[in-house]
């Protein structure tokens, strides 16, 4: 696989509201978020690496004389919440109860699916306040809706409305020119929850990857989702296996989103899900990243491996 790195950018998206953005995008250079209010500021997900997060922390210094007194973390995934214990001196961290307890099973696992990463002396920063049921707070006169979903993504996911601007942060939910990625979560369920955001009518999407978009993005996703979900169905009635139906399906309109060779964990969520598994039931991740591998024709996830970034002397 080919990576193409750019340094991390910071855009505007309403007075105080901004979407720090890790090009291009793909596997683990996620999307984050940041809310400059009256007498607070907040982010909303992390980073993968130590050396990313001192970035991120960065950039948000720059935006505000205040260090981050909030940290939201929208689903329990390592490139959205390594980066906790940079901001966890100064901030109270929020997540879903579910994904808190997901976390502190999963620990450092992204270590064992990519070793040659230059992680850095990261750790695990567990949330300190979870939720169950969708929450408001405010970060100084900014209204943030805190809105819970799962499983879809993963088995417990929050997005971040701001109804007063139409800015919704939907983290890995939604990704903007990146395949969707539900091999932890539920493909019903993402069809559910995609149903669920176009009813917020939201202007602005900051996605858990990708660029900033708008609500187009939800008919690219619902219409993928769908499509695994009929590959799926002719693969059982066939008879042939998740990865044998990717290596014959014509990816047409979404050969262009990157990543593709997260069709095949797709298609075993769905062929679980075909076969009466619980909504967001534990599957066998390594033997379906082995699948991936295959797939793409690399020899490791060292194939996969996202780039590490040069931090710039101010994230020192």
């Amino acid at each position: 696989m080919t990576f193409r790195t750019a340094a991390p950018r910071v855009e505007e998206i309403a007075d105080g509201i901004y979407a720090y953005l890790q090009p291009d995008g793909g596997w683990c250079l996620n999307n984050a978020g940041i809310i400059v209010g009256s007498s607070s500021t907040a982010v909303i997900d992390t980073a993968a690496t130590e050396q990313r997060a001192l970035q991120l922390h960065s950039a948000v210094m720059k935006l505000s004389s205040r260090r981050p007194n909030v940290v939201v973390n929208t689903h329990f995934h390592g490139d959205h919440t390594y980066g906790n214990f940079v901001f966890a001196q100064d901030a109270t961290i929020v997540a879903h109860e579910d994904t808190r307890a997901d976390m502190a099973a999963a620990g450092l696992h992204m270590q064992g699916l990519w070793p040659d990463v230059g992680w850095g002396a990261i750790e695990v920063a567990l949330p300190s306040l979870t939720i169950r049921e969708s929450s408001t707070m405010y970060i100084g006169d900014i209204r943030a809706e805190l809105i819970t979903f799962g499983p879809a993504h993963t088995r417990s996911d929050i997005v971040v409305w701001l109804p007063d601007t139409r800015v919704l942060f939907t983290g890995d939910l939604v990704m903007s020119g990146v395949t969707p990625f539900l091999t932890m979560g539920s493909l019903s369920g993402s069809l559910a929850a995609v149903r669920r955001l176009r009813n917020l009518d939201a202007v602005t999407l900051v996605t858990g990857h990708g660029p900033v978009t708008d609500a187009s993005v939800l008919d690219v996703t619902e219409g993928y989702l769908r499509w695994a979900k009929q590959l799926a169905e002719a693969g059982i009635a066939a008879g042939i296996s998740p990865l044998e139906v990717a290596r014959e399906a014509d990816l047409g309109s979404y050969a262009g989103l990157l990543d593709s060779e997260r069709l095949v964990g797709n298609l075993h969520r769905a062929y679980a899900e075909a076969g009466g598994a619980a909504l967001g039931a534990p599957l066998d991740v390594g033997a379906i990243f082995d699948d991936i591998i295959a797939f793409h024709g690399i020899t490791g996830l060292s194939g996969l491996r996202p780039p590490e970034l040069p931090s710039p002397e101010s994230a020192r």
